[in-house]
């Protein structure tokens, strides 16, 4: 899996800050409206049901909120940098800055599963969470990324 395959250039946002988790899912819901021509409510109400099971926030300041949608064929990401970190009830208690969003195909579980463990292997990276911080331009945060996933997938 490539990342070029999942996330769009225009899917990568920087943000200056977000009052709390559900305002900051309620922008990547616009973000996923805008770029992959998503239902905005529809993308929400999945993201905070996934969030009720359990946070995706996973610690550093990493968050990977993810759910599946009936009306998507292939796997989309999201990647948005926060310049103030929100609360996102991570396991270890520390605000994230660093969102990775995966919107999936219902019926497609391995590609989900295959991209969240890409995403997930990469955010543990202290060099890459370093170098995406280090940067606001989202084109620049773009190209870290997909150096850095497309690297990890081959």
């Amino acid at each position: 899996m490539d990342l070029n395959d999942i996330l769009h250039k225009d899917a990568v946002k920087v943000l200056a800050a977000t009052t709390s988790k559900k305002r900051l899912l309620q922008e990547i819901s616009d973000i996923a409206a805008s770029v992959y021509q998503m239902d905005a409510d529809t993308v929400l109400t999945s993201l905070l049901d996934r969030e009720k099971l359990g946070s995706t926030g996973v610690g550093n300041g990493v968050a990977i909120p993810h759910a599946r949608f009936e009306d998507i064929s292939e796997v989309r990401g999201l990647f948005v940098l926060l310049q103030k970190p929100t609360d996102f009830d991570s396991m270890d208690g520390q605000p994230a800055d660093l969102i990775f969003t995966l919107l999936a195909p219902a019926a497609e579980g391995a590609d989900h599963l295959k991209a969240l463990a890409l995403v997930s292997r990469t955010m543990r990276s202290e060099n890459v969470r370093a170098k995406l911080r280090a940067n606001t331009d989202a084109s620049t945060i773009f190209s870290i990324l997909t150096e850095v996933l497309s690297n990890k997938a081959a």
